[in-house]
């Protein structure tokens, strides 16, 4: 029985143990979950968003490979990368002279490039440049949001270009800048920063980029900037370097010093950012002035630029153009600066001092109205200078009020452009008027009052020094050249190609073609001796006509007109005789004199007819002073060179002349020279006609020459007809100059400008300040030769005699050449003997002077 219930117990069903029936069974209810938030929803759908960015970016690069992967520019080059570096021009003591360029640029390795410079411009152009790939995501996505931002504003848009893919753009990519050459410039970068480590790619950069005023990479804008190379600047100039390349022109430091400062204030705060500096050193750096005080940039040698004009036609010549203005060829030359300035300073003080007298005044450049006198500055500033004019002259306008005799002029100053006024004063100088057509010296102008006149536009030298007084100026008409060599080396110290480099860059000294006249005359001698005259050998001083067949008559005559019966060849030479000089040249044969001066240099061809041994025939100032040189070198070959060794960015060698060698290998021997260059003529021949042209400087015409000189000089001058062109040519032991005056058409100089007048003044002037400080050395005579003295009919001389000749002798061999017919006094034959027919084209009246 089933147990009896208590009261106590509630009446509840008992549950049946009889399994459930078939169907669901419904499940017990649950607690309720919490609901998602909207973060967790936002944060799911940013990644599917950029797991979508991801293959939407895939997608797109993939097909922007395959449009433009394959067409990109190798990066193989890269690897051996050499970018154009100019070729730069040393003086003999390593001044620079000049640089030749397509682009201005000095290449400097990775080791040589200090660390806070390359923190510099990593600081304002990459920061993640040592850690991106190449490109950088960060600055792209920076960029892009910004430019979203400012979409419409006006704003120029943000760059995100890493340095390697300004290095793919400058370098691989040069069409302009467009969205595909972006997409380009990415893929290249890419490829570069897998082939090439990071260091090359920031040397590559940083000697590649240009950075404002012609100067591409660091080392050159170092010296362009500040005069100094990467390894000497300062935090703050690292730092103005790196501030260039956003911008080069509107941040450069010597013409927009406000913009410069203020970018460069910004780098350094940039690096003290990335950490390279620490904030006190940028704020120091800061305080830094933009360009140093005491700043000294290396200028180019003064006045040299005729000098490195003929360089680099030379180098051109042997390495040609390109690897001249791009190969970074180092090249000494042999220009001597303070031999440079001082035939520089010569050659303008001879042409003012013949322009004051034969050029003459010339009057004014323009002149003012009245009414712009009162604002004369502005006036005066509208006027162009001419071409010629000097840098340290100023134009100026004569100004109302003053003195006739000293007038007040006004001119702007050079730097600061501001007003300026001083008295006008002709300095002590006497101006003539412009001679007359003829070539006649005219009177000279009493004074300034003649000269000038209010609203005048003239050239003045402003006040300077010790002088309160502006000085007359005017740019000569007359042209000039000077070239000066060592006799022993044939290397040229100092070239001048004319009065003005910036008005003409035509080098009279190497270009112009011109007869020496006279100075050629030692061709003449020279040869007389090699064949056994002797300087008291006589020959006639008469008339004297010649027949040059086509040529027509020939009647030379002496500069003065005078006449003297048999005259020494020494005294002929002293006094630069035609006559007898041309008597002796048809004893001589003007082959043999050909052959004389064509082995000299003197000329490349001389014409076969009696005019050439007057000096009727083309040669150059250069030419002409390295014939000297091979004289004043006892007749061993001297080539003239303006170059004294060319070396390649390695360091090698890869040119010097050639002649002279030093024999130095063995320590224990001291260094020889050794002269391999070819003696062309007897010593003991040379140095009796160096003794004769010694005479020329002390007793004969070329005595302005000597003037003040207390050493020996020897030398020769030389006027052509109707005065053209005059020379002086001389030389000492250790220095050679000869100088040329005239105009560029040839035209009279002026009665009486003879080689003397014009050119004579300008060698003393020049060879006086070269040879200062230098002992007197006199010309060592070669064995086998006895100095005696003699009387020459004009004075007790002193000549050099070889053995077996009597001093004073007439000593005449039997001439070995055709002789021309020559009749004294008499009508010539009816046709010109063999060896001396007129030469095409040559003008047979022309000869020299004086």
């Amino acid at each position: 029985m089933p147990p009896s219930l208590s009261a106590d117990q509630p009446l509840t069903p008992r549950r049946s143990r009889r399994p459930a029936p078939p169907g669901p069974r419904r499940a017990a209810p649950r607690a309720p979950k919490p609901r998602r938030g909207w973060g967790r929803r936002l944060v799911g759908a940013l990644l599917g968003l950029a797991a979508l960015g991801v293959l939407v970016v895939a997608a797109v690069t993939g097909l922007a490979w395959l449009r433009f992967g394959s067409d990109l520019p190798s990066v193989a080059g890269l690897r051996h990368y050499q970018p154009p570096v100019m070729t730069r021009i040393y003086a003999a003591d390593g001044r620079p002279v000049a640089d030749l360029a397509t682009e201005r640029r000095i290449l400097v390795p990775f080791h040589d490039i200090p660390v806070p410079l390359q923190n510099a411009f990593l600081a304002a152009e990459d920061q993640n440049f040592w850690i991106h790939p190449g490109i950088d995501p960060v600055a792209i996505l920076r960029a892009g949001i910004w430019d979203v931002m400012h979409l419409g504003s006006g704003h120029r848009p943000l760059g995100a270009s890493t340095i390697t893919m300004q290095v793919a753009k400058n370098l691989l990519l040069r069409h302009r800048m467009t969205f595909v050459r972006k997409i380009e410039e990415a893929f290249l970068a890419l490829r570069i920063d897998q082939s090439l480590p990071k260091q090359q790619i920031l040397t590559i950069y940083l000697n590649a980029i240009y950075l404002g005023d012609g100067a591409y990479g660091v080392a050159a804008a170092a010296e362009t900037y500040f005069g100094k190379p990467p390894g000497q600047l300062t935090l703050a100039e690292d730092a103005s370097l790196a501030a260039l390349p956003k911008a080069p022109h509107h941040y450069d430091p010597l013409h927009q010093p406000a913009a410069a400062l203020a970018r460069r204030n910004w780098v350094l705060d940039r690096m003290a950012d990335d950490g390279t500096i620490t904030r006190a050193q940028a704020t120091a750096a800061k305080a830094e002035p933009l360009l140093p005080a005491g700043r000294v940039q290396a200028r180019p040698v003064a006045g040299a630029d005729w000098f490195a004009s003929d360089v680099q036609h030379r180098l051109v010549e042997r390495f040609g153009n390109s690897l001249t203005l791009s190969g970074g060829l180092t090249v000494r030359t042999t220009l001597v600066p303070r031999l440079q300035a001082a035939a520089t300073r010569a050659m303008r003080d001879g042409l003012m001092a013949y322009d004051r007298r034969m050029g003459g005044w010339r009057g004014p450049l323009a002149t003012l109205p009245p009414a712009a006198l009162a604002d004369w500055p502005k006036a005066l500033a509208r006027q162009t200078p001419p071409a010629g004019m000097l840098s340290a002259w100023r134009l100026a306008v004569v100004l109302p009020g003053g003195s006739p005799a000293a007038p007040r002029v006004g001119w702007l100053g050079a730097a600061d452009h501001a007003a300026r006024q001083a008295a006008l004063s002709l300095g002590g100088a006497v101006w003539h008027q412009p001679m007359t057509p003829g070539g006649t010296m005219r009177p000279a102008f009493a004074g300034l009052a003649q000269m000038v006149h209010p609203g005048d536009v003239i050239l003045i030298h402003p006040p300077g020094g010790a002088t309160r007084l502006a000085l007359l100026r005017q740019v000569p008409k007359v042209q000039g050249a000077l070239v000066s060599l060592d006799p022993t080396t044939g290397a040229v110290v100092a070239m001048v190609g004319g009065w003005s480099y910036r008005a003409s860059q035509f080098n009279r000294a190497t270009q112009a073609q011109r007869q020496p006249g006279s100075s050629f005359k030692p061709m003449v001698y020279l040869t007389a001796m090699e064949r056994g005259y002797s300087p008291s050998s006589r020959f006639l001083n008469a008339p004297i006509v010649v027949n040059l067949g086509a040529g027509g008559l020939w009647r030379p005559h002496n500069y003065e007109d005078n006449f003297g019966g048999p005259t020494p060849l020494r005294v002929a030479l002293e006094q630069s005789m035609n006559l007898v000089t041309v008597r002796l040249a048809e004893h001589l044969g003007m082959k043999s004199i050909a052959h004389t001066a064509e082995a000299f240099g003197m000329v490349k061809s001389l014409p076969l007819v009696l005019p050439a041994a007057l000096g009727a025939a083309d040669t150059t100032v250069l030419h002409e002073a390295a014939a000297y040189a091979t004289l004043d070198n006892q007749g061993r070959k001297v080539t003239a060179h303006l170059i004294a060794s060319v070396t390649d960015p390695e360091g090698h060698v890869v040119w010097r002349p050639r002649g002279l060698a030093c024999a130095c290998d063995n320590p224990a021997v001291p260094p020889q020279l050794i002269d391999s260059r070819k003696q062309i003529a007897d010593p003991a021949s040379v140095f009796q006609v160096v003794t004769m042209m010694e005479g020329v400087v002390t007793r004969g015409t070329g005595i302005p020459a000597g003037k003040g000189f207390h050493r020996p000089i020897a030398g020769k001058t030389g006027t052509t007809e109707n005065f053209q062109d005059g020379w002086f040519s001389g030389f000492t032991p250790q220095l050679v100059t000869v100088v040329w005056v005239g105009f560029d058409t040839p035209s009279t100089l002026g009665h009486g400008q003879a080689g003397a007048v014009v050119a004579a003044p300008i060698w003393n002037q020049y060879m006086r300040a070269a040879l200062k400080g230098r002992p007197a050395l006199p010309f060592v005579a070669p064995p086998g030769v006895t100095m005696a003295r003699w009387d020459s009919g004009s004075g007790m001389v002193t000549d050099a005699f070889k053995p077996g000749e009597v001093p004073g002798a007439d000593t005449q061999p039997v001439p070995s050449g055709a002789a021309a017919t020559a009749v004294a006094g008499g009508p010539p034959p009816s046709a010109a003997p063999p060896g001396h027919q007129a030469a095409p084209g040559v003008d047979n009246a022309l000869g020299g002077l004086y």
